[in-house]
């Protein structure tokens, strides 16, 4: 499937795809990452709590996605159903569970301050104006904010994604955050 063609898909038909398809859990991930950090931001102090527990979240939608049942609800209420239950299991703990992460193999991501303002801001977005916003970032920027800060790859995982260098990696990355940024400021919701 093609970027348009995932577009038109609800997101059960992505969940569903996702199991063997990367692009359609990626189509999935940018449509819904927003809905997750507001979520988890009006739930928690911290915005790099909010963020960690967001990549926990995906990590396990992931890891589990042969196990998406449509019939039993909406995708969505299933994403939420196990955000809900990580959140449980921080605030008993008192600390972020990031066992999927460890086990996908991806490494800890240490946020900037560029970073935490931006989970601020989507935490604080609507989960359509986000979309949106992360939609009209070209297509290099789009891939590398998404694999820098969801996937949580370094600079050098990612140069290697997308056959550049580390610096070029880390300009679309910037570009693209300060993008969001621009882009959701202008937004008058």
């Amino acid at each position: 499937m093609d970027g348009r063609q995932l577009d038109r898909c609800d997101d059960e038909e992505l969940l569903l795809a996702a199991a063997s398809n990367g692009d359609a859990f990626a189509a999935f991930y940018d449509r819904r990452l927003p809905a997750v950090m507001a979520y988890f931001r009006r739930r928690v102090a911290r915005p790099d709590q909010a963020f960690d527990l967001a990549a926990e979240t995906f990590a396990r939608v992931l890891g589990s996605v042969d196990s998406f049942d449509p019939e039993r609800g909406p995708a969505m209420a299933w994403v939420l159903r196990i955000a809900r239950n990580l959140l449980i299991d921080a605030e008993r703990r008192r600390v972020i569970d990031d066992r999927a992460r460890r086990t996908l193999g991806l490494s800890p991501v240490e946020l900037s301050e560029g970073d935490i303002a931006e989970v601020e801001r989507l935490g604080d977005a609507g989960t359509a104006d986000a979309m949106a916003a992360l939609a009209r970032l070209p297509d290099d920027q789009r891939t590398a904010v998404w694999a820098r800060v969801v996937l949580e790859q370094d600079y050098d995982q990612l140069a290697t994604e997308l056959a550049c260098s580390p610096s070029v990696a880390r300009q679309r990355v910037s570009r693209g955050l300060r993008g969001l940024r621009a882009d959701l400021r202008e937004d008058p919701t």
